[in-house]
């Protein structure tokens, strides 16, 4: 018998990914998620997994300012670039304000468990950047790819009216 031990092969690939400004370089498994590295990896908790097959919308993160769902996205794909979770919404990066589409949430009561209200808003973001004056029915299309199961979306609709007729202020 041969008393030689052998050491498991890594597969483990290096990437530099730049999360809310901030460049992190990690060794990882290629078949990573980017919502599991950016849960478990980073501790960046607000971007919720809800149905893992890019339908409901929870886990949509701005990858280089546009909406993408992480969950079927692999972390290794995204090596060099930027994007931006829900934490990195808040003006300067300070935690205790908010982005004023949060803001305009929080005023018009958009949100109920919250499960859902960090996709939604990353979704929004690019969108109103692009549709800075949505009458109704558009900002309906632009959320349709979001699922929310508290609400009949017409608070999350107001809240995004709210922001429009403030200019997001």
């Amino acid at each position: 018998m041969n008393s030689e031990t052998t050491t498991p092969v890594s597969n483990q690939v290096s990437v530099s990914i730049t999360v809310n400004g901030k460049t992190y370089q990690r060794n990882i498994d290629p078949r990573l998620l980017l919502s599991d590295f950016l849960r478990h990896e980073l501790e960046l908790t607000g971007t919720h997994v809800g149905c893992e097959h890019g339908v409901c919308g929870a886990c949509t993160v701005l990858l280089e300012n546009k909406a993408v769902r992480s969950c079927i996205i692999f972390a290794v794909q995204l090596d060099g670039q930027s994007i931006v979770t829900v934490e990195g919404l808040t003006p300067d990066g300070d935690r205790n304000q908010l982005h004023p589409l949060q803001a305009a949430f929080k005023e018009a009561h958009g949100l109920q468990c919250g499960f859902c209200t960090p996709g939604i808003l990353m979704t929004l973001i690019p969108y109103l950047e692009e549709n800075p004056q949505p009458n109704e029915q558009e900002i309906r299309e632009a959320l349709s790819g979001n699922l929310c199961r508290c609400t009949g979306y017409h608070n999350i609709v107001k809240a995004v009216q709210h922001y429009v007729e403030n200019n997001g202020e």
